[in-house]
């Protein structure tokens, strides 16, 4: 690659060497992508010459992969991402137009340097190095594999496996003898003794079952079965008890890893399942728009309605007469604000056995931390609240559970205490990852420690990612980006915080714990506009009048002059990543769009910034005042800070639909995107963020547009072209309605995600126990880094 760019240097010397020279004298210490983008167009637009050089196709790809530089005072240093989660290090002396490569450690050095200032220390900082710990860890190589994860380990681990194919059955023999529930027995009891007598009495259980009317039901099979050696968990009917038995015989007979898979998938192995999400207000009711507390919540209660919802007929298909236990272990705030926050056991809407489980923060003296406290600073709190969690969770459960899911970074260092002292399955889900929504907080992590405890953050990211047995992501690019762009997860690969430690392999995107599940909408409450026999006519005076209405209370602001027009909605937390109000701006700068359409607002807790706490609130709710001001927005913006039900959210949508208008989700980074998925099945024309989730969730122009936030004027465009092409064609709102409709209900529901989730937990599961997959040296290592690092740093914060 360097050898590339030397070639392309020494052919277009004369037209480089200016433009690295603006670079370097723009006096600024890093350059990110899109400031190297713009500052080569802006070069080329006033020098044509340069211009026909730079567009060469390579030195246009090669600007394209550098994602940040380095700047010194003759040179520059260049992160390049030759292609997804792999990248090259090269410093370029300017003066001389050389270019030589550096290792990760030089470009870290750098870096830190650049943040320090020549005085800094030469001492070498700690680094941290996964990577000798994996060396003997099958991974993946291409990048098209990264979030296939249990695909990958399939194939990999079941050739080993089976390579001896006695041993291999025997090892399966045991895994079978090893089930059960509530003291019974499940699979395999002590009649089947060997890998012959397991084989024998296959057979025999295959022509029993093969010869009964496909529907009989285990009952009836249970008392024959058991002879054999066959306890309840093959199937709930002669014909489900068949398709096991058979699939096991081939698997015995002529191993497959996808065979492997669909018979893995039936054996009873979750029953009990702990979901930690210990920050925010956790509550099903007047939580919803609370600081740190939004899609995370609503992710997982839909989670776990779908979890428990799918064990109950999987259990039943199954022939296992056991109910599912679900926990979700969050923290109990005393001063609760008129939520739910302080019961400690709360029932979770629509399911029979699942609870919310409340835990209090502690002080050290063992005093309950009775107020919320912001996300960015509940580390000095967690080691204590797992401990406690794992007691209440056997007091509650009765046993530990068979899978700990983690949510978002202080749930995930959570369940990963939890998992290694229970020896269970863990799983974590980041939501986002903080990292990457706070451009250079890793370099400058010191400016920001008072408010945002990055340091302990990222450190507590470390761990947990590297402890988990498997992690979920709701999209590719979360792991892995895109071919222009890193994704959440590649920015924990190498980064360094200066002056405390450096970190040249942090997590391996080809891991095979990496597994994509995308989440859903709730089928109940978001579904398309069309279905009218399901639609919610009592909410629409409620909700016509809070949108349209001339006295909606005093969390509102703007009064629509023209209510037919068609409405751009927008709705989500008032955080500066939201962008909520780089979208006011975008509609109040564009004079066509003002014309046509009214735009609706719903975000923040109250209107009056001195009512919020949060101080990112308090900032954006002064921020979207100021704009309204400015533009003169009162007759063509409505701005609402309140809180919607479910079945209000929902009805909204449709509401809006009916009107023809459509939505917009404008954040400057999303990791998923529920609120997009839910306007799209919902039948609203969307468009939303080109930075994350929705990249994936959305086929642009096909069934919804993406944006680029960080161009304002061209999102009002485009939002503007479609009104356009609709009110002159209206068939192409509808086609668009119809689009984004099909492509949720094709990739995004709970029923898909709640099977998919199961089946990596009972896969993941079978070879922690079949084979070294606990990597117990990674874990060692882990431990030291916890109770060295991570700790002095959480207790760095209550000390604060």
């Amino acid at each position: 690659m360097i050898t590339q760019f030397e070639t392309a240097l020494n052919q277009r010397r004369e037209a480089l060497y200016p433009l690295f020279q603006h670079l370097v004298r723009l006096g600024r210490p890093f350059l990110l992508r899109g400031d190297i983008m713009d500052e080569v167009a802006g070069y080329c637009a006033t020098d044509p010459k340069a211009e026909a050089s730079i567009c060469d196709p390579n030195l246009n790809q090669w600007f394209r992969q550098v994602q940040e530089a380095v700047v010194g005072p003759n040179w520059l240093c260049m992160g390049v991402r030759v292609g997804i989660a792999r990248w090259r290090y090269i410093r370029l002396h300017v003066d001389e137009m050389i270019a030589e490569s550096l290792s990760v450690q030089e470009y870290l050095e750098l870096k830190e340097k650049a943040v320090l200032g020549p005085g800094a220390s030469e001492t070498r900082p700690l680094e941290i190095d996964t990577e000798p710990f994996n060396r003997g860890f099958p991974k993946m190589t291409k990048s098209g594999s990264i979030g296939r994860g249990v695909e990958f380990l399939n194939r990999h681990l079941a050739s080993q496996m089976f390579r001896d194919r006695e041993a291999a059955g025997v090892r399966m023999l045991r895994f079978l003898k090893l089930h059960q529930v509530d003291g019974r027995s499940l699979m395999v009891n002590d009649r089947i003794t060997d890998l012959a007598v397991l084989e024998e009495r296959l057979r025999e259980a295959t022509t029993l079952t093969g010869r009964l009317d496909p529907q009989t039901p285990w009952s009836e099979l249970s008392a024959p079965l058991q002879e054999l050696g066959f306890e309840p968990g093959w199937g709930g009917t002669a014909e489900r008890a068949l398709e096991s038995f058979e699939l096991l015989s081939e698997l015995l007979e002529a191993p497959e890893a996808s065979v492997l898979e669909r018979f893995l998938s039936r054996i009873p192995m979750i029953f009990r399942i702990a979901i930690i999400s210990p920050h925010g207000w956790f509550g099903q009711e007047g939580v919803l728009g609370r600081p740190d507390t939004g899609g995370q919540v609503v992710y997982i209660l839909d989670q776990v309605r779908a979890l428990e919802a799918h064990m109950r007929r999987w259990f039943a298909d199954q022939g296992v007469d056991v109910t599912p236990r679900i926990l979700i272990v969050t923290r109990q705030i005393p001063e609760n604000e008129g939520t739910t926050s302080d019961v400690r056991l709360e029932r979770v809407h629509g399911t029979r056995n699942a609870d919310i489980l409340r835990v209090p923060f502690r002080e050290k003296s063992g005093e309950v931390v009775p107020h919320w406290i912001s996300r960015f600073s509940v580390w000095p709190y967690l080691e204590r609240f797992a401990l406690e969690s794992e007691r209440e969770l056997l007091a509650e459960m009765g046993h530990r559970p068979d899978l700990v899911i983690g949510n978002y970074s202080d749930g995930n260092l959570v369940a990963s205490i939890l998992a290694h002292r229970l020896g269970v399955t863990q799983a974590n889900v980041a939501h986002a990852l903080e990292k990457s929504k706070y451009v250079l907080s890793d370099l400058y992590w010191k400016d920001n420690e008072e408010a945002y405890h990055f340091s302990t953050q990222f450190t507590a990211d470390l761990i947990a990612m590297n402890t988990a047995d498997f992690i979920i992501t709701s999209t590719y690019q979360e792991i892995a980006g895109t071919e222009d762009t890193a994704g959440q997860y590649e920015s924990y690969s190498q980064f360094s915080m200066p002056g405390l430690y450096r970190v040249v392999n942090g997590i391996d995107l080809f891991d095979p714990k990496f597994n994509i599940v995308s989440p859903g909408a709730a089928a109940d409450i978001y579904f398309p506009w069309f279905e009218n026999s399901r639609r919610l006519p009592g909410l629409h005076p409620e909700l016509l009048d809070m949108l349209f209405g001339e006295n909606t209370g005093a969390c509102h602001r703007g009064n629509l002059v023209d209510p037919d027009k068609p409405v751009i909605l927008s709705m989500a937390r008032l955080d500066r990543i939201k962008n909520l109000t780089g979208l006011v701006e975008a509609f109040a700068s564009n004079e066509t769009l003002r014309e046509q359409a009214n735009l609706i607002i719903i975000g923040g807790r109250d209107i009056n910034p001195d009512a919020l706490s949060d101080r990112e609130e308090q900032d954006e709710a002064r921020r979207m005042h100021e704009l309204m001001d400015q533009y003169g927005l009162d007759q063509q913006m409505r701005w609402l800070a309140v809180h919607l039900s479910k079945p209000q959210a929902g009805e909204l949508y449709r509401v809006i639909a009916d009107r023809r208008g459509v939505f917009v989700q404008p954040a400057l980074f999303e990791a998923f995107g529920l609120t997009v998925i839910e306007a799209m099945v919902s039948g609203l024309p969307t468009f939303a963020t080109c930075y994350g989730g929705p990249l994936e969730i959305i086929q642009d122009g096909s069934n919804g547009f993406h944006i680029d936030p960080i161009h304002p004027e061209q999102v009002a465009q485009r939002i503007s072209t479609f009104l356009t092409e609709v009110r002159a064609e209206p068939a192409r709102w509808d086609a668009l309605s119809h689009a984004a409709v099909d492509r949720v209900h094709s990739r995004y529901t709970w029923d898909l995600y709640a099977e998919r989730l199961l089946t990596l937990s009972k896969v993941y599961g079978f070879w922690r126990f079949v084979s070294d997959l606990e990597r117990h040296e990674t874990v060692r290592y882990l431990e030291m880094f916890y109770h060295l690092q991570y700790r002095p740093l959480a207790d760095s914060i209550r000390s604060d």
